[in-house]
């Protein structure tokens, strides 16, 4: 049996700034051979990246997935659009929380599992007011500013 790494986990930084998280999902990803490769080499990017539906299926949209450097003729497109694997329930309810306003779907982490398969951690989310993240900036900068103090002590 080879030894699988867990370390592999790929997060959108900007997630949690510019969107309130309302609900997680763990989201298996349809992908082909050489871009679980590339993405076990650790060369995936998720920070533009977006969710949407297309004929009541949820697709994950401009996710990068480096081309594997040994691939051949078979090698996959970096930015294609993959299929998100989801319950047909949680689909239903993800797609009928899309349609009221001000809602989306956002990707947060993308990561390997214990058993060696890749899986996108996806959130309900509402977007964030412009106070709502100088609040957010704000509340940081006092932690900081504590955990200095706490140092000097």
């Amino acid at each position: 049996m080879r030894q699988l790494n867990n370390n592999i986990r790929f997060s959108n930084k900007k997630a949690h700034f510019l969107y309130e998280i309302i609900e997680t999902f763990n989201a298996g990803i349809q992908l082909l051979g050489t871009e679980i490769k590339s993405i076990r080499n650790g060369k995936a990017n998720i920070n533009d990246t977006y969710c949407l539906f297309e004929k009541g299926e949820l697709y994950l949209r401009n996710a990068y997935i480096a081309e594997y450097e040994y691939g051949t003729h078979y090698n996959h497109t970096p930015r294609s659009d993959r299929k998100l694997l989801l319950k047909r329930r949680e689909l239903n309810r993800l797609e009928k929380k899309i349609k009221e306003k001000g809602y989306t779907i956002v990707p947060i982490t993308m990561y390997i599992n214990e058993k060696g398969l890749a899986k996108v951690s996806i959130g309900l989310a509402r977007g964030k007011k412009l106070y709502d993240k100088r609040e957010d900036i704000k509340r940081k900068d006092t932690e900081r500013e504590m955990d200095r103090m706490n140092k000097i002590r």
